[in-house]
């Protein structure tokens, strides 16, 4: 499974972990597993909390190659992604073009209707906009949802009239780009990429109404159906999100999520270009079911960092 065998040609590799995003705590808890892989497999990886931390080690020249966990923010925005490829640093993930898009949950699905791809309605609900409106034209059951946000912050799920006051009141204080999206309910799907594999589907299976911060880093009662369905239905998921994640810009290693209409249709719904490695991520448990351990993923993930050059 692995094309590189010694440890040394990886160089020094940092970690990059934590930062000040809203998902920080999550960042420190998946850096640290795949730090402690790396370092068991012999790579020669310390941790950098946040970018600013980086620049300074990178200066100093104790950095040879990135491997980015950091979630959210200018971890996955592109900041991050430029700032490595001017200072001529490799790094894992995809590169400026996909990471900027992709944080992005309005430009993604814009680009993917362009390409004729599948995805759910969506409104628009610009800075100070009337979200009750959008809602409305949309169509109750929605999600209403940041732009640029990720871990499900700022998520909330409207299935009547009376749970908007929540939203509108969290809309009146937030600056950026929100979204009212079409509830889609044939079931919540993901599917991890690595390189040009798709790895099996997930199917998320929250205890709640639905698969929320607490069901993702906390709860131990959501199930996790891998593969998340059977034949050709596996089969299209699959080369759905490959589709997805390449029109979208990214390479490397990504996850997409996808949902399944009530009618049975695939519709992708975002692209996470620095995914979750705590124990309750999703990528480690896809590629566990093809026999790629823990370890492995964070190995071949580094892999990847070794063909900078394709940006």
């Amino acid at each position: 499974m692995k094309t590189v065998h010694d440890p040394k040609r990886f160089g020094r590799v940092a970690v990059l972990m934590g930062g000040n995003s809203s998902e920080r705590e999550v960042s420190l808890d998946s850096g640290r597993n795949v730090l402690a892989a790396l370092q068991a497999q012999g790579v020669e990886a310390f941790a950098v909390d946040g970018i600013p931390a980086l620049v300074e080690a990178i200066r100093a020249g104790g950095v040879d190659r990135v491997f980015n966990i950091l979630h959210g923010g200018d971890g996955e925005n592109g900041v991050l992604q430029g700032l490595l490829q001017a200072m001529d640093v490799p790094y894992t993930g995809p590169g400026v073009l996909g990471s900027a898009l992709t944080l992005d949950k309005i430009r993604t699905k814009q680009v993917w209707i362009a390409a004729g791809l599948p995805t759910a309605r969506f409104v628009r609900i610009p800075p100070g906009g009337d979200l009750a409106a959008a809602v409305r034209e949309l169509g109750l059951p929605v999600f209403v949802k940041p732009s640029t946000e990720g871990s499900s912050v700022g998520v909330f799920r409207i299935a009547e009239e009376s749970d908007l006051a929540p939203a509108v009141a969290f809309a009146a204080d937030y600056a950026g780009e929100l979204l009212a999206e079409q509830m889609l309910t044939g079931g919540e799907f993901t599917v991890g990429v690595l390189g040009d594999t798709a790895l099996p589907s997930v199917r998320i299976v929250p205890a709640g109404d639905w698969y929320d911060y607490h069901a993702k880093y906390v709860a131990d009662d959501t199930q996790y159906i891998c593969p998340g369905l059977d034949g050709e239905d596996e089969d299209a998921i699959r080369a759905l999100a490959l589709a997805g994640f390449r029109a979208a810009g990214c390479d490397g290693w990504g996850r997409v999520d996808i949902m399944r209409h009530g009618d049975g249709r695939l519709m992708l719904m975002e692209v996470n270009t620095a995914p979750g490695m705590t124990s309750h991520s999703l990528v480690p448990k896809a590629a566990a079911q093809i026999g790629i351990d823990f370890p492995t993923v964070c190995w071949r993930v580094l892999e990847s960092s070794l063909e900078g050059a394709r940006r």
